[in-house]
């Protein structure tokens, strides 16, 4: 699945449209890597997310079509988030 797909399927960020944004700005790391918005993504990934005055690190545990928002937080664990 597209990196900017799951970043919104997942509700990590609310619009794909954001996502892609965000990931084109070079602020998305997969696995220690700039990434792009088309970037393929598979179970086990860690990505690391530079939000406005955050980072959040989460590892991808499950990749699903579309969710309901309850299922959505099972699709991935929060492995650090640091405030800057």
């Amino acid at each position: 699945m597209r990196l900017d797909k799951y970043l919104k399927v997942s509700r990590i960020i609310k619009r794909r449209t954001i996502a892609k944004e965000v990931a084109d700005n070079g602020r998305i790391l997969v696995n220690d890597r700039v990434a792009k918005s088309s970037t393929i993504l598979s179970v086990g990934d860690v990505l690391t997310i530079h939000f406005g005055n955050k980072i959040v690190t989460v590892r991808v545990l499950e990749i699903l079509e579309s969710t309901k928002k309850q299922d959505s937080t099972g699709m991935f664990e929060i492995i650090q988030e640091k405030r800057l």
